[in-house]
């Protein structure tokens, strides 16, 4: 240590100093979003408690049925969508997309028509953009009150248990860079199979 010099200066007090600093440094060269909660990326809201979806049972396209508590044991990716609506048929390729990736991970996407005239304009369109994904038919807007969605797109997405763990208002690109550690985390190798 030079005679006069302040210990503030010397090297051995200057290391503790650094580290913390160059700590700071890499977090902030870290990607957007690294450290972010998955769901806040996407914008999607978490219910304040846990609870169980509500059962439904629809029409669907291809003339059987579809009801949500017969897809307990997967991860449900619920849709609500009309032909009418621009911003649902935007997002919908991006759920095609996302549907063809985790499906074999324990993911299904369904995507439910509120449209009023039914099968009659649903299927035309839905023919025509090849989507391979379950529709359903929700013509007088039955699950849309029951979920309590007042517009559309508005997507809901239910764990293996069953329970609503997420939901979206509005459309999402769900095949995004931003989407793939949400549904990562919850499809992971970890999580039980149904």
């Amino acid at each position: 240590m030079i005679p006069g010099a302040s210990a503030m200066y010397t090297r051995k007090t200057m290391r503790p100093r650094v580290v913390p600093i160059v700590l700071l440094a890499l977090l902030a060269a870290l990607p957007a979003g690294a450290m972010e909660d998955p769901a806040r990326a996407l914008d999607l809201i978490k219910p304040s408690r846990q609870r169980l979806a509500k059962d439904f049972k629809v029409s669907s396209l291809d003339g059987g049925t579809l009801r949500l508590s017969e897809l307990r044991g997967k991860v449900v990716f619920l849709n609500l969508w009309a032909t009418w609506c621009g911003p649902c048929k935007e997002e919908m390729p991006a759920m095609e997309r996302l549907w063809r990736r985790y499906k074999a991970n324990g993911l299904i996407v369904v995507a439910l028509s509120m449209d009023a005239q039914g099968a009659r304009v649903v299927k035309p369109f839905v023919d025509q953009a090849r989507f391979s994904y379950p529709i359903g038919l929700d013509p007088k807007m039955e699950v849309a009150q029951l979920y309590g969605a007042r517009a559309v797109p508005a997507t809901f997405i239910i764990d293996r248990s069953g329970n609503l763990f997420a939901f979206a208002l509005g459309p999402r690109e769900w095949d995004s860079k931003a989407a793939a550690p949400f549904f990562d985390a919850l499809l992971g190798p970890d999580k039980p199979r149904g």
